[in-house]
């Protein structure tokens, strides 16, 4: 009797196959709004939870595309990964699909075993930061611009200005520090797999699978099904993990039904940061 209620059953209700849970990171960094998500730790915290809560799993998988974006999220991504993998101690596995670039490449160090396709761009160790300077176009158009602040250094970089060098190397020297901070975590999660010199690895170059692989950034080619396949055997049953997401209706007009769709300037604005992040690598 009993067997015959289990033949009526859902074979993932009694089958005890091996299991990976599934978390897909794609989309800029940083860069998540309501029509655009991307990814921002709020916005995957769940998911990843989730992943990390189910006790028959033998593994957690990422699946990341991502062409970086702001170094805090990214970082913060990795942490909590991280953490999770300690506090329930399970392997994680980061596949990187199209691109794992920069902030990319630092949530794919969060696995202890990072898989690329032969095609995938790989690396981009750096940090950037990029503006505009307005301050010849609005002279010419008469415009004066008047501001008023406390605080000598609040206006530094504004683009209705012209450039000063002090606050360029003030702007430099941030950026060493947090590409210092990346830096010390690939040599940290890398170690002796590293195969190249500081000045080839960590000056913001990219490169192809494939040579990722002999510059030691990642651990081998290949792809999710496959890798899982070898590793937990034929019947693995790999199970993605929805990331939570409010109604389109929610999405699209914050609050009320009877509100209209605000942000939309902010929003222009993230395509076209999220359009050049991904146009530089060529995607």
């Amino acid at each position: 009797m009993l067997e015959r209620v289990r033949t009526l059953m859902p074979a993932s209700w009694h089958e005890r196959h091996p299991l990976v849970p599934v978390v897909r990171l794609t989309g800029p960094i940083g860069m998540a709004t309501p029509l655009r998500p991307g990814i921002t730790l709020s916005g995957v915290a769940a998911a990843l939870e989730s992943a990390f809560r189910m006790r028959r799993a033998s593994g957690v998988a990422l699946v990341i595309n991502s062409p970086g974006g702001s170094p805090v999220q990214s970082h913060l991504v990795y942490k909590r990964i991280r953490a999770l993998a300690e506090e329930h101690g399970k392997p994680v596995f980061a596949f990187i699909e199209d691109v794992g670039a920069s902030g990319g490449y630092l949530i794919a160090l969060a696995g202890d075993e990072i898989v690329a396709d032969e095609s995938s761009v790989v690396g981009s160790i750096g940090v950037v930061a990029a503006t505009f300077g307005f301050d010849k176009a609005i002279e010419k158009l008469g415009i004066e611009r008047r501001i008023y602040t406390a605080g000598e250094r609040k206006v530094m970089l504004d683009p209705f200005q012209p450039e000063k060098p002090e606050d360029v190397r003030r702007l430099k020297a941030l950026q060493k520090d947090i590409h210092q901070m990346f830096i010390d975590l690939v040599k940290a999660r890398r170690g002796s797999t590293l195969n190249g010199s500081d000045r080839t690895l960590f000056s913001g170059e990219f490169w192809s699978g494939r040579k990722a692989l002999e510059l030691g950034l990642i651990d081998r080619i290949g792809d999710l099904r496959g890798v899982m396949r070898e590793r937990f055997g034929e019947k693995v049953r790999l199970l993605p993990i929805a990331k939570s997401r409010a109604g389109l209706l929610r999405r699209l007009v914050p609050g009320t039904a009877a509100e209209l769709p605000a942000g939309l300037a902010d929003e222009l604005v993230s395509a076209v940061e999220a359009r050049a992040l991904w146009s530089r690598y060529g995607l």
